[in-house]
């Protein structure tokens, strides 16, 4: 019987939190949406707002509200409808304010609600409001107010003309005034102060200031000329009270920005200060280390600066990064297509420049060649002036400067003349035509004779010959010396020649380079007896 009896409250009680529930969601939908939901526009009538309405659903608030407006512009317009015709008339539970028998603006009990008011008291404020509207409208459209209008306009208009005129004069004068004594003092200033900027440079500037001063306040006068005249007619008044709102919004828009832009604008701040700064020190340890203060195992003096170059680009990069989503405008589709439309710039027109930035690291870090070295790429030769990541600079044995894009640098043949030299040395080499009837060993001697006369070889790297073929009509012989540098190679090969023929003309040889055609019948053979002439010595007995 106890379970029976608690089977029926139990039951009882779900029914009644059930209708509870239901009867609260009724109410919800009678209630409608709270006050904060409900969207509201404003009625406006020579662009001075009167009051604002509610809408509905079929019937929203700026349709509403632009009706409203339109039907009270046709009555203050209809002159033989008198503002005091305009009256309020219930209809129902709501109240309409009519004009005759127009139909101004119909009021319901919900749109009391919206403004926490009765709705007869909200009807009386609403038609007060009207009147007001209708009855402005009307004076000032009266032709005794038009033609004062015009007097004050036509007034303004004749004082902007004078105050423009005396303005001209003005700094007409301003002009004549300033022109000499500014080339006095400029004149005065001791020779060499312009160094970077220049006398006249000076004036120029100094005659843009009052030429801004002039323009802006010629602008000031006619926005105040512009706010007096339009003021003075119904039409154009709307634009009178806007106009200088044309001009402060903007201006408080961009103050709003400036100050909402100042967290972001100081994070920016440091973290360029921390870039610079974190440049800065490692600038002075690669400059330490370029100049020989700090040593790094495998590491080459010569690399020390264009190292510095990437790790401050690399840095650079990093604190663009960081850095982009504080800048202005960051994530903005404006923001978006610039960078698009540079990275296809970058990517279209700097094929080139990369491809120069990439071959001028391989030939830093690859030690290819130094600024100093002799190289020859191509048919280009001469002396590394200048190593750049995208081009290197040579200077030829004609005092030429030549630049070659590091891209075709690696891409060519390329000798470096400089590289053993001054360990190895540079093997310098030059060819002569003998006749089979002087003996080789006579040739070696006169060959090497000629290479101790010459200057500039190394004496600790005795020359060495060749006879590199042996031709139709004479010996090749090929004279190969140590030069301890590979800059004046012209001028040492020179001078080797030089000796080379002063020592075969000393001794009677000639010399058959090129060849020559028709001999004698003697046959061109070397007796043995000949084989050590002079300045050739036989060698020495076995003992």
């Amino acid at each position: 019987m106890g379970t029976k009896h608690f089977l029926t409250v139990a039951a009882a009680t779900l029914v009644a939190i059930c209708a509870a529930a239901d009867g609260r969601a009724q109410a919800l939908r009678d209630d409608g949406p709270p006050d904060s939901e409900i969207s509201t526009a404003a009625v406006r009538f020579e662009n001075r707002t009167l009051f604002s309405v509610r809408g509905t659903s079929s019937f929203p608030a700026e349709d509403r509200a632009a009706a409203i407006g339109e039907r009270i512009t046709r009555v203050a317009r209809d002159r033989a409808s008198s503002p005091d015709s305009i009256v309020i008339v219930p209809s129902g539970s709501a109240l309409e304010i009519r004009a005759g028998d127009q139909r101004l603006v119909t009021l319901f009990p919900a749109d009391a609600a919206l403004e926490s008011v009765r709705l007869d008291t909200l009807a009386t404020l609403h038609l007060t409001s009207i009147r007001e509207a209708v009855t402005r409208y009307r004076k000032e459209r009266e032709p005794g107010v038009m033609l004062r209008g015009l007097a004050y306009a036509g007034l303004a208009t004749g004082v902007f003309v004078a105050i423009l005129m005396a303005l001209g004069w003005a700094f007409r004068k301003l002009n004549a005034m300033l022109e000499p004594r500014l080339q006095n003092h400029v004149e005065s200033l001791p020779a060499g102060a312009f160094q970077f900027v220049q006398g006249k440079q000076i004036r120029e500037a100094a005659n843009a200031t009052v030429r801004g001063l002039r323009w802006l306040l010629v602008f000031l006068l006619v926005f105040f000329w512009l706010e007096v005249v339009l003021a003075q007619f119904p039409w154009t008044r709307a634009l009178s009270d806007q106009l200088l709102t044309l001009v402060t919004d903007p201006l408080a828009d961009i103050g709003r920005g400036l100050i909402d832009y100042v967290p972001n604008l100081l994070f920016l701040v440091i973290l360029v200060l921390v870039t610079l700064y974190t440049l800065r020190f490692v600038k002075l340890y690669f400059a330490a280390v370029e100049r020989g203060r700090i040593t790094l195992a495998g590491f080459d003096t010569e690399w020390a600066l264009p190292t510095y170059k990437v790790v401050r680009t690399l840095a650079i990069a990093v604190a663009l990064v960081m850095g982009y989503p504080y800048l202005p405008g960051a994530g903005s589709e404006a923001l978006a297509g610039i960078s698009v439309f540079a990275g296809l710039l970058l990517s279209l027109g700097a094929s080139g420049a990369v491809s120069n930035l990439i071959a001028g690291h391989f030939n830093t870090f690859g030690r290819v060649f130094r600024v100093g070295d002799v190289i020859r790429v191509g048919e280009v030769y001469g002396e590394v002036t200048e190593r750049r990541l995208l081009t290197t600079r040579l200077r030829t044995i004609k005092n030429e400067e030549v630049t070659l894009p590091n891209a075709t640098i690696i891409s060519a043949h390329l000798i470096n003349y400089s590289a053993l030299a001054a360990t190895k040395g540079l093997i310098l080499y030059t060819e002569v035509g003998i006749g089979y009837e002087v003996p080789w060993r006579q040739v070696h001697a006169m060959l090497q004779e000629a290479a101790r006369r010459t200057p500039d070889l190394l004496a600790e790297r005795p020359p060495f010959i060749l006879q590199r073929e042996l031709a139709n009509f004479s010996v090749v012989y090929q004279l190969n010396v140590y030069a301890g540098t590979a800059r004046g190679m012209a001028r040492i090969r020179s001078n080797l020649n030089q000796n080379i023929l002063d020592v075969f003309n000393e001794y009677g040889v000639q010399i058959m380079t090129p060849a020559y055609e028709g001999d004698t019948p003697d046959p061109k053979v070397v007796p043995q007896d000949k084989w050590y002439s002079a300045p050739a010595k036989p060698p020495a007995p076995p003992t």
